[in-house]
């Protein structure tokens, strides 16, 4: 495994951790913010679906700029 490879497979394992952290306690985030407020409960998870593809989405830019 080269310099690179193993770069982007340990930024791949953190960014799966981290999501899959979030991901774990996404539910019982939204349930406390849910008895504060239902659209806070729904903002929530909206920021945690939207930031998925934002990370992968400064990712593709990040590629296409080191691509001649």
């Amino acid at each position: 495994m080269d310099r690179d490879t193993r770069n982007a497979a340990l930024g791949a394992f953190w960014v799966l951790l981290l999501f899959g952290i979030a991901a774990y306690f996404l539910p019982r985030l939204m349930l406390a913010a849910g008895s504060v407020s239902t659209i806070l409960a729904a903002a929530i998870a909206a920021v945690f679906m939207v930031a998925i593809f934002v990370v992968f989405w400064l990712r593709g830019r990040s590629q296409r700029k080191k691509d001649p």
